[in-house]
């Protein structure tokens, strides 16, 4: 074994047992921020300025740059709102994402676009989470995950999805 890849996995095993004390320390905190950052494909749950999670996600088809319109496989940019949940959603389950927003809608109109819509957190129809990007600009994670973060968040609550 080449020592960057001993070093990638001693680092991944602390952050993991990082992560797993910070889940027993801050279990009683309430959430009140997502970010997402497209860039490095990460969500991080919050509660003030502490990550309590992260997850790992899959974005839309073309990650890069903000949605304009219905069809483009983009992942909004911007602070939005997680407003509601769906128990019956097609991916197993999904939280809402208030986009778009009256500047989206703005934006989109003087386009003469169709801003698109329904956009979610949600889970996958089938087996694990893919490493690469397969929704239509929603935001995927695994079922299991899914299941996690639906207990976590109290809604409303205020999601940051960051540039790539």
């Amino acid at each position: 074994m080449n020592m960057k890849r001993i070093s990638t996995k001693l680092t991944n095993k602390f952050l993991l047992i990082f992560f797993i004390i910070c889940s027993a320390v801050y279990a009683d905190k309430k959430i009140d921020l997502v970010k997402v950052d497209k860039s490095s494909k990460k969500m991080f749950l919050m509660s003030g300025n502490q990550v309590i999670k992260i997850y790992d996600i899959s974005l839309g088809i073309d990650p890069i740059g903000h949605k304009g319109k219905s069809g483009d496989n983009k992942t909004p940019e911007g602070i939005y709102t997680l407003d509601y949940k769906n128990s019956q959603s097609i991916y197993y389950k999904s939280i809402h994402i208030s986009y778009p927003n009256e500047k989206d809608k703005a934006a989109a109109a003087q386009k003469g676009w169709d801003p698109g819509g329904d956009i979610t957190i949600h889970g996958q129809k089938k087996g694990s989470l893919s490493k690469e990007e397969w929704t239509e600009g929603c935001i995927g994670v695994t079922n299991e995950e899914m299941d996690e973060i639906w207990d976590l968040l109290q809604l409303p609550v205020t999601i940051i999805i960051e540039p790539r």
